[in-house]
């Protein structure tokens, strides 16, 4: 028998792979990351659909409970004239309401500066909010509309159809802008009177309420210059068969640039503060 020591087995390995490198995440990405949050934060939120979805239609119905069925608003029936108003209304309370409170009360608890420590940019929490309440604010519209067409009867061709709901949804982009603007104004205890007071004045002035029509003629001057009242009318010209007046289009998108503007404003001074 030989004395010689046993050769050391050496184990086999297989060679290591290389780890590969992080796939960088683009800034657009990271915005629709947020957004997707934002909208399933805002549908599980129960008091918030029913005040946005089902408080308009229901509203609808008040308003034209017991109307007479040829009583009209210029050339609209008094349902279809309603129908537009409280559709509008509806995306209003979505846009107006859910993105001021929402924004005032994470920038009291730091969860705006926390996402300035992400690689998140920061146009990015401004977009992911107003994108989110823009797709919240279709529930509102479709419901409104199918009220209108199956319980008061208000018939329309397809094409008027579509382009009411292009024309509310669009127009709701100004007070989503507006939203944002408030939320970066008021404090958190602030935010809900301020937006009580600019939500209510808003609809009331601007004839989502009630026809502009039963106002004297000088609150009617200063109302058909309200943004409400103009969003409202670009529907409203589409019910009656024709295209929005121009005056009307001119005066939603001029509160569209404002409100844009001192929104951007606002979230700049608020950055610098942080």
């Amino acid at each position: 028998m030989s004395n010689e020591p046993a050769a050391a087995t050496v184990p086999l390995t297989a060679p290591a792979r290389p780890v590969p490198a992080a796939v960088p995440r683009s800034s657009l990405t990271r915005t629709l990351a947020l957004l997707r949050l934002e909208i399933a934060r805002t549908t599980r939120n129960g008091k918030f659909l029913f005040f946005s979805v089902i408080y308009p239609a229901g509203l609808f119905l008040l308003i034209t409970a017991g109307q007479d069925g040829d009583s009209k608003v210029g050339d609209l029936t008094l349902s279809a004239y309603f129908m537009v108003s409280m559709a509008s209304f509806g995306a209003l309370t979505a846009v107006l309401v859910g993105n001021s409170e929402r924004i005032a009360r994470e920038r009291e608890k730091g969860w705006v500066r926390q996402l300035r420590l992400t690689p998140l940019p920061g146009h990015g929490y401004v977009l992911s909010k107003i994108g989110s309440a823009a797709v919240v604010s279709l529930p509102s519209i479709v419901v409104v509309f199918v009220v209108g067409a199956t319980v008061k009867g208000v018939r329309l061709d397809a094409w008027q159809w579509l382009a009411l709901l292009g024309l509310i949804w669009a127009g709701s982009l100004v007070f989503a802008a507006l939203g944002v603007a408030i939320g970066y104004l008021a404090t958190g205890d602030a935010v809900r009177p301020l937006t009580m007071l600019i939500y209510f004045g808003l609809s009331m002035l601007g004839g989502l309420w009630l026809p502009t029509t039963n106002f004297p003629q000088w609150l009617q001057d200063v109302a058909s210059w309200t943004p409400t009242h103009a969003y409202a009318a670009l529907g409203q010209a589409v019910e009656a068969g024709g295209a929005p007046h121009a005056k009307d289009v001119l005066v939603v998108v001029g509160y569209l640039l404002v409100f844009t503007a001192v929104a951007a404003r606002l979230y700049r001074r608020d950055t610098l503060k942080a």
